[in-house]
């Protein structure tokens, strides 16, 4: 009994007037869909893909797609139902389909389980590899910018063949197999298919040119390791666990192409007294209780040094106020954050008798209850006897 196959048209979900490019973007869909190496092990899913494969292969084919659209599957399949050597798929042919360039243009250029871009050329320049290092600076290093010096490896244009890999007064040759392209065309079979994709050339390892004479300094990699010593700037403002970038301090690139960057991160010491948000500088003052009583006059510490300021009489510890534009300058930008000082009244943790017997006065004088066991009484008496 004959195989029934669905038609075409609906295994693609197009209609049967769909213009060439409508067959080509549903087919695109379905093909990434279903390709089996986004649903490895997946029986059905792999039958999908080879239904959409052979109605692409048939409509995307003026003369098939005509032959189809007047007989049917038989206008295009001699084998349809007979079981042939071929099975269903018997004198299906994939024709020029090349899914290096279809899947590769899914994934920017890049390939997809194993099908390279079409024609992508792999000897041309490349930037180098980019590479990280870490600083540790002050608060205040951090606050106004500062210049450091770090060591670095890495890989730099070999001076003797200036990047060539060839010994000097020799010249490379041309790979014959990739023609320089450093890439090669290969048939691969999948699920009873043959599909045309690239890879790298194995004869000049995707370098496109084989060379004869290495040169001696670099052992014809065209590079050498170096220690280098860089100069940092770490920009004012700068805050813990960011990063300054260093175009051009990385690795050497390759065929011509740009060194990579250097990424510096950075970590910023705490400060003893202060700390950070932002651009904003957060402070706490101790006062004594008679400061905080009586009102005083402070210095305060800032990243600038000290400032004078008026503390009023009758303040309460927790109070908070502002020094402005004595924060951290703006990254890469202008003005300053404040600094902002929370008052925090220390209370005395050891007192001697005579302390003790001023405070308990104090207590009275404030309405204070004070209890008889305190002693209070006793000081009274004295006082008394010596009027």
């Amino acid at each position: 009994m004959p195989e029934q196959k669905r038609d075409y048209y609906e295994v693609l979900g197009v209609s049967k007037g769909a213009s060439d490019d409508e067959i080509k973007k549903a087919y695109r869909k379905l093909a990434k869909k279903y390709h089996p190496d986004m649903n490895p092990g997946d029986k059905e899913a792999e039958a999908k893909f080879k239904e959409v494969n052979e109605a692409y292969s048939v409509l995307s084919d003026e003369q098939k797609r005509a032959r189809y659209d007047q007989f049917g599957h038989a206008g295009v399949d001699p084998n349809y139902g007979a079981g042939g050597p071929g099975g269903p798929f018997g004198g299906f042919d994939m024709g020029d389909i090349d899914l290096g360039d279809i899947f590769g243009s899914f994934f920017g250029g890049g390939g997809f389980g194993g099908f390279g871009g079409g024609g992508a050329r792999r000897n041309g320049p490349q930037k180098g590899e980019s590479l990280r290092a870490n600083l540790t600076i002050t608060f205040e290093e951090a606050a106004f910018g500062c210049e450091k010096e770090i060591n670095l490896n890495r890989t730099e244009e070999c001076d003797a063949c200036h990047g060539s890999g060839c010994q000097p007064g020799t010249t490379a040759e041309t790979c014959p197999d990739c023609r320089g392209t450093g890439v090669v065309r290969v048939q691969q079979r999948t699920g009873g298919f043959a599909f045309s994709s690239t890879a790298a050339c194995t004869r000049c390892r995707g370098t496109g040119k084989i060379i004869h004479s290495p040169c001696k300094s670099c052992g014809g990699s065209g590079s050498v390791k170096k220690s280098k010593r860089i100069t940092v700037t770490i920009p004012a403002g700068i805050d813990d666990g960011q990063a300054v970038s260093l175009r051009g301090q990385g690795n050497a690139g390759k065929n011509g192409g740009p060194a990579g960057d250097l990424i510096v991160g950075v970590r910023v010491k705490p400060h003893p007294q202060f700390r950070r948000d932002g651009t904003t500088v957060l402070y706490e003052q101790p006062v004594s209780f008679f400061q905080a009583a009586m009102g005083a006059e402070l210095e305060i510490p800032t990243i600038d040094g000290k400032v004078k300021y008026t503390l009023p009489a009758g303040t309460q510890t927790g109070t908070t106020f502002r020094l402005r534009g004595k924060g951290i300058p703006e990254l890469r930008g202008r003005g300053r954050g404040d600094q902002y000082v929370t008052i925090r009244v220390q209370v005395p943790t050891s007192l001697n008798s005579e302390q003790k017997e001023a405070l308990r006065v104090f207590a009275q004088a404030m309405g204070e209850e004070v209890p008889e066991e305190s002693g209070l009484k006793g000081f009274f008496d004295k006082r008394k006897k010596k009027k």
